[in-house]
């Protein structure tokens, strides 16, 4: 439903108490229609091994070439049994994550979790640092992406809104932040001058 209402930029919270104006119905129609011919793949078996992904993404590179694997998130998989730590099993489904891309010449992106740390510092914005229990993934990854919102941490109205998408690791480029719109509502990220078009744009 979250990824419907991000598509058809719906409110999803109308949608999920059934108050969604008539009006835009049309919009979450067309949104089901254009998800249901885009060639997306969703399994949520829980706790997956690495040699499971491995196999599910093999299978679906030889069926349906996909382009792109997405793991969400890193420390919901398992790892290889006989790890001395937690620490350890994460850094081996990093490496496995790693080779597995180059394997099947696929880009794979690795949602991961972050420590607590963050949050006891008077800058909440996020460093590599702040990986949680792994700095394997830092190593392992070509890129790290990080995505900040203050309003989470400050509930402040003229917060709302905003977010910083912080490039903290590129191995072939420039590192840097960009300023964009968080639309809460449809659970979207959209680039500043956009949104504000579309905002002059709705009649809503």
């Amino acid at each position: 439903m979250r990824l419907l209402c991000a598509e058809g930029r719906v409110d999803s919270h109308l949608v999920r108490t059934g108050k969604l104006p008539k009006s835009q119905w049309k919009n979450l129609s067309i949104a089901v229609g254009q998800l249901a011919e885009a060639p997306i793949y969703l399994d949520d078996t829980a706790a997956m091994s690495v040699l499971e992904v491995r196999a599910k993404a093999r299978r679906l590179k030889a069926e349906h070439d996909v382009g792109l694997l997405i793991v969400d998130y890193i420390q919901l998989m398992t790892g290889p049994k006989g790890s001395e730590s937690r620490q350890q099993e994460i850094s081996q489904i990093s490496r496995s994550l790693k080779a597995l891309a180059k394997e099947i010449e696929v880009p794979v992106i690795g949602l991961s979790q972050l420590s607590r740390a963050v949050e006891s510092r008077s800058d909440r914005r996020p460093q590599l640092s702040d990986l949680r229990e792994s700095g394997a993934i830092e190593q392992d990854a070509d890129v790290v992406i990080f995505l900040y919102r203050p309003w989470v941490y400050s509930q402040e109205d003229d917060d709302r809104g905003k977010a910083t998408i912080i490039v903290a690791k590129q191995r072939n480029g420039p590192t840097g932040t960009i300023e964009a719109t968080f639309i809460d509502r449809f659970a979207r990220f959209e680039n500043i001058a956009t949104f504000a078009e579309m905002e002059a744009e709705s009649p809503f």
